[in-house]
């Protein structure tokens, strides 16, 4: 169970601010993986990587790609120079309508794929597998799908990721939970699949809530961090912290992310 709210003084026109904030939060689309929605109201550091620079020079130079979890398409759509045959997968129904209304134009295929194995594609059929926080890795099925000498780029979401909220929310998480999507394992689970790890760095990175509406979208949005979340079943939480963020200011939280690159051997 979540934890018991503090007691607390409300301040003046805090309940009408809360409900407004929430209401607006909760009633806004959360289709996709733009987060512009958050501008102003969250900010979260960026790795010093620069993931879709990185991802879409190696974009540049491929001959067939494949963007795996697409989201509603847009890393993939911004890249500058897509290659001859570009293809992204996506489960989420909302997802793959708005990701082939923006990456068909651009000569992309969206293919519906429900994320577990197998991948719907020919053994050796991509050169270049891209991937931006996938939920999960299938390591067996990325070799598979790679021709020889093909790389594996992704960006993923390392442990205990904004954890900070997901605690607040859930109450402290078991050392099993805080510590899966280790990098390390990662490392391992490629190489287990008969690809060399080439690149893996990992940083953690300051995220700031600025209202409570912020936390509402992106708790809506990212499913997985308070699963079956909803304003009703939280809303004494959600209170809450709305009280501290009007009196302390930011809610403060680190997000955590690794970079890996693994090759298929020539």
């Amino acid at each position: 169970m979540p934890p018991t709210p503090p007691d607390h003084a409300p301040l003046p026109g805090e309940a009408a601010r809360f409900d407004a904030l929430v209401a607006e939060a909760d009633a806004v689309s959360v289709e996709g993986w733009d987060f512009s929605w958050l501008d102003g109201r969250a900010t979260e550091q960026r790795p010093s990587w620069g993931y879709a620079r990185a991802m879409g020079e190696r974009m540049g130079r491929a001959r067939a790609a494949l963007d795996i979890q697409t989201g509603g398409g847009e890393v993939l759509a911004a890249v500058p120079k897509l290659p001859p045959l570009a293809v992204a997968t996506e489960s989420w129904p909302p997802n793959i309508a708005r990701a082939t209304a923006l990456l068909h134009p651009l000569g992309a295929v969206v293919v519906a794929d429900e994320d577990e194995p197998p991948l719907p594609f020919a053994d050796a059929a991509f050169d270049l597998v891209v991937s931006r926080h996938p939920v999960t890795t299938w390591w067996d099925e990325i070799a598979r799908v790679l021709a020889p000498g093909g790389t594996y780029f992704s960006q993923q979401v390392g442990p205990a990721s904004v954890f900070e909220l997901v605690e607040y929310f859930l109450g402290p998480q078991p050392p099993e939970v805080r510590g899966a999507r280790d990098p390390e394992r990662a490392r391992a689970d490629a190489e287990a699949a008969g690809l060399d790890v080439v690149d893996l760095r990992a940083e953690r990175l300051r995220t700031e809530f600025f209202d409570i509406g912020a936390v509402v979208y992106f708790l809506r949005k990212v499913i997985w961090m308070v699963p079956g979340f909803t304003v009703e079943q939280y809303r004494p939480q959600l209170a809450a912290l709305h009280h501290r963020l009007e009196t302390e200011g930011p809610f403060v939280a680190h997000t955590t992310r690794f970079l890996i690159e693994a090759r298929k051997p020539a």
